[in-house]
């Protein structure tokens, strides 16, 4: 025969010396103040009250700084490279295939980068960049280098095709 009736849990956890409902201490049970406080409350940078679970629900990326900036500032992402640093790692390049040694002297292939001019150059390169400063440009043509820049290129032939289609 089955039962029709089940006895409900809280009614089993009235048994003598219970008295706790299955919620371990009994100050624990009573009113709000082990709560630590109400809704997403306790979880700042510093606390620690609910830190599993936010960090389950969101990952580390709701603690901390976000960054609040103006959507019209957009991060700068060209790739920047000094003579000093192109000088140092002349023979990686070489390694690498990104330069070679001519008679003229050095042709260095940094097509996807701008040229600062922090350093001193000693000795003659060709480098094909896309960007450079004034300061990198002066200092390359004072050693009897050349700078290839890419994005004139580009520009020069779009011009050539524009001019050949109005004509």
């Amino acid at each position: 025969m089955k039962k029709s009736h089940k006895r409900k849990k809280v009614s089993r956890m009235h048994g003598r010396g219970m008295g706790t409902h299955g919620t371990g201490a009994r100050k624990k049970k009573r009113g709000k103040g082990m709560r630590g406080g109400k809704g997403m409350s306790g979880t700042g940078k510093r606390a620690d009250h609910r830190k599993t679970l936010v960090t389950n629900l969101y990952g580390n990326a709701y603690f901390g700084k976000q960054g609040i900036t103006s959507k019209k500032t957009k991060k700068d992402t060209r790739k920047r490279i000094n003579l000093q640093q192109v000088m140092l790692n002349m023979e990686n390049y070489i390694k690498k295939g990104l330069a070679k040694k001519t008679k003229e002297g050095y042709e260095v292939d940094l097509s996807s980068y701008k040229i600062l001019g922090d350093g001193e150059i000693k000795e003659k390169l060709i480098i094909k960049a896309e960007e450079a400063s004034n300061s990198a440009t002066e200092k390359i043509e004072k050693a009897g280098g050349k700078l290839i820049l890419q994005q004139i290129k580009e520009s020069e032939e779009q011009q050539e095709i524009a001019d050949e289609s109005a004509e």
